[in-house]
């Protein structure tokens, strides 16, 4: 088995944000990996209104996902839900798809269809660029909260503007139809609250409750990894 990481929204580093997991994972002899997503300028084309998009990101993680015929779990964080729903359609390794706080959506659905009404107040968008991103001063008590100090300091560090056109673009595939899936639910998430990651979850094969954060992989990585290996 291995296990591929689809990390959120307006981060880079996808293997900086999985490491604590993936190393107790590698403990166990499972490898995972974290595609770079265009979308986030983590490719040579810089986030924009004229960068990468969605269509981009779900062609990295394809791509990573062809790159192996190993049964493979995809654990899709926040927006990487998005990401995954059309790029695991149809690849015949993907066995099992773990979404955390993240969006199931139906083929034809945009970020932007899911939430509360409003620009969320912890995001800072840029419409001449065409970019988005965390506020640095709020990053930690919205999506940090319960992980150790160390994590704090070095996580604004793995921030990234990206490209606000994925906010608009559809998904042209909806993987969890296809593919057994387990939602897990952040019962201490300030950014995606708790009540809108159940309605999410009711799309979903088997829906799992942690009390943790938005990042319960860097806050939780034990709790994550037995989670994988019970699947």
């Amino acid at each position: 088995m291995r296990v591929v990481f689809v990390h959120g929204a307006c981060v880079r580093d996808g293997s900086w944000w999985w490491h604590r997991t993936a190393e107790l994972l590698r403990e166990r002899g499972i490898p995972s990996v974290a595609p770079a997503l265009p979308s986030c300028g983590e490719t040579e084309a810089p986030a924009g209104s004229a960068g990468p998009g969605l269509p981009e990101d779900v062609a990295a993680v394809r791509q990573t996902l062809l790159d192996g015929d190993e049964p493979t779990v995809v654990v899709a964080h926040s927006y990487g839900g998005i990401v995954t729903a059309e790029a695991a359609a149809g690849v015949a390794s993907v066995r099992h798809l773990v979404l955390v706080s993240s969006y199931l959506p139906e083929a034809g659905q945009r970020l932007s269809d899911f939430g509360d009404a409003g620009p969320a107040p912890f995001l800072a968008v840029d419409p001449d660029a065409g970019t988005f991103g965390v506020r640095p001063e709020l990053l930690v008590d919205t999506f940090l909260h319960d992980c150790d100090s160390q994590v704090q300091a070095q996580a604004a560090d793995h921030l990234a503007r990206q490209s606000v056109q994925v906010t608009e673009q559809p998904v042209g595939a909806a993987a969890w139809q296809q593919v057994p899936s387990t939602y897990l639910v952040c019962a201490q998430d300030r950014g995606t609250p708790p009540r809108l990651q159940r309605e999410y979850a009711g799309r979903a094969g088997n829906v799992v409750e942690l009390d943790a954060g938005h990042h319960p992989f860097l806050s939780r990585p034990a709790a994550m990894r037995d989670l994988l290996l019970g699947l």
